[in-house]
């Protein structure tokens, strides 16, 4: 799609699979049409290639290519909801954010300015990166429209771990730089699918100094999934700060995520994360990203399906907190 194209002539919806077969055309975000960033969409779809952050396995950096390829499988009516995306917000593919793949400031300071031009479009979205490190500048971003952030954050990872090699930014330290810049709410924000070893107790210190709410996979395992869902908080009272959704795809056990940097076993289902996605509640959905895919680490692209699975919840819950609004 042409960005010269006038506004009033997109169809914001995806390349027909019975005209042109979904291992055809040329690939966006759920086959939906690429237009520039002040487009008249609703919820643009965009991907942020850059994996610097990285403290194990690299290779996110091609993550948005990757994902874009397997959401050619993609459809848009959500069974479980009983509603098709398309007739109820205009989703379209934006491109990639413009990164610097040895620079890691001068990263962190597009990120925030290409966002930040979104904020002031008005503009939702979803990103796909990129290690986890990307999420930061983000939220400066969004912070610098909405203020304080309710963060929903699956993650196998803490990710308020202490600098590394004298290395403050990394991408397990978005969420201490985020509590520590006051960019979310620490009584508004959950941590989903948390687990294996920690170098020590102290690993835990901020989250304790903090008091957010942590939940580790034993709490679904143990009393079960649809407890729970029940004791999920609740992110749509008028007084909740908006709301931003992180996905680590290492929430999910490696065999349902092998392609990412630091797998984790023990972890969530695909199913699992379907059902936790589905079960909440936000009134302000303000923005959200899928990270840590890594496709040279991917088999069969089962990561990628994972992460196109993820998006088309996530944009379900663009949905849903479009009605609650």
């Amino acid at each position: 799609m042409k960005e010269s194209i006038k506004n009033d002539a997109i169809k914001y919806e995806p390349i027909s699979g019975r005209e042109f077969p979904r291992f055809s055309a040329i690939k966006t975000f759920f086959r939906l049409p690429h237009v520039s960033k002040d487009a008249d969409y609703d919820v643009g779809l965009v991907g942020v290639p850059y994996d610097g952050g990285t403290s194990y396995r690299s290779g996110a950096r091609f993550a948005p290519a990757h994902v874009r390829q397997a959401t050619s499988l993609g459809r848009g009516y959500n069974w479980a909801r009983g509603e098709t995306l398309w007739p109820n917000l205009k989703f379209a593919d934006i491109g990639d954010c413009p990164t610097v793949p040895v620079d890691q400031k001068m990263t962190y300071a597009r990120i925030e300015k290409f966002f930040g031009e979104l904020m002031k479009l008005s503009k939702r979205f979803i990103a796909v990166g990129g290690d986890h490190s990307t999420t930061l500048p983000i939220l400066r971003a969004l912070h610098k429209k909405h203020g304080v952030l309710s963060l929903i954050h699956f993650d196998a990872h803490l990710d308020t771990y202490p600098a590394a090699w004298d290395c403050e930014y990394h991408h397990g330290t978005f969420a201490r730089h985020a509590l520590e810049e006051k960019l979310i709410d620490p009584k508004s924000t959950l941590q989903i699918g948390l687990r294996g070893p920690l170098v020590s107790d102290e690993d835990l210190a901020i989250s304790r100094k903090y008091k957010i709410q942590s939940t580790t996979v034993d709490d679904i395992r143990v009393e079960g999934l649809e407890k729970f869902i029940e004791r999920l908080p609740r992110f749509d009272d008028a007084k909740c700060p908006p709301t931003y959704i992180s996905f680590d795809v290492d929430c999910l056990d490696p065999a349902y995520a092998p392609g990412t940097g630091t797998p984790v076993p023990g972890g969530l289902t695909t199913y699992e994360t379907q059902r936790i996605l589905r079960a909440l509640k936000i009134r302000r959905l303000v923005g959200a990203d899928i990270v840590e895919v890594s496709p040279p680490y991917d088999h069969a692209d089962i990561t990628a399906l994972a992460a196109m699975d993820t998006m088309f919840e996530l944009m379900g819950l663009m949905v849903a907190s479009k009605k609650t609004r």
